[in-house]
């Protein structure tokens, strides 16, 4: 009894340093280091060293999800809350499609399009990449409430989201005035009326995004979802 109950809290354990790891690389990569490392490697190498060291830490964050137990849920799974999730999946969806577009936020964009009036995914939010992947984190907890999943997807909501005002700090470090008239035109919590703003595009794009992501999720093994 006592074996199996070491092993399953060494497995925990193990997921939840990979996590760590992943936030705190993140942060101190994007905040502390981030002007020792472009001074050193370069803003190109910067970026290589960036990436590689995000991928490797997410490898072993999902390496480890996937060897967690699957304990049971905390809640019962009804039809209602799939119903709730693949919602909230379908609007994550449409944020992230629509967030590659001018979007202030991103790292090397002009400094102008702060000044821009607000227009698609940021009728919404200011953050709509951030918020996509929360909301997408959100809805996996719900359908599946397990503790292996409160540690990866709480990890991916907790950057996601924590990372989105850490860099609002830096924004207006950087840009000073312009990105303070973006925060008094926009708004960091989500506004589900905004989605009736988006426009066609987001729309269309996120809808392709989410019914191909449903629709893979029993070709790679995982419970159904979506339509599928």
């Amino acid at each position: 009894y006592w074996e199996a109950v070491v092993s399953v809290m060494i497995s925990y354990l193990a997921l939840t340093s990979a996590s760590l790891l992943f936030i705190g690389t993140h942060f101190l990569m994007s905040h502390p280091l981030r002007a020792p490392l472009v001074q050193r490697f370069g803003p190109k190498g910067f970026m290589l060293v960036y990436s590689a060291v995000s991928l490797v830490t997410f490898v072993w964050m999902v390496v480890e999800f996937g060897r967690a137990p699957k304990a049971e849920g905390l809640w019962a799974v009804g039809d209602g809350i799939w119903v709730v999730a693949s919602l909230l999946t379908l609007i994550a969806a449409v944020l992230l499609s629509g967030s590659f577009i001018r979007n202030p936020s991103l790292p090397g964009v002009p400094a102008a399009f702060a000044a821009q009036p607000p227009f698609g995914v940021f009728m919404v939010t200011r953050h709509p990449m951030m918020w996509g992947i929360a909301l997408w984190g959100i809805a996996h907890i719900l359908v599946a409430p397990r503790p292996d999943n409160f540690i990866f997807m709480g990890s991916l909501i907790f950057l996601a989201l924590a990372g989105s005002k850490a860099q609002e700090m830096k924004k207006r470090a950087m840009l000073g005035g312009q990105w303070a008239a973006w925060i008094r035109r926009t708004q960091f919590i989500v506004r589900p009326a905004g989605l009736l703003s988006v426009g066609v595009g987001p729309w269309i794009a996120g809808l392709l995004l989410w019914a191909v992501a449903t629709w893979a999720h029993p070709v790679w093994g995982v419970v159904g979802a979506g339509f599928f």
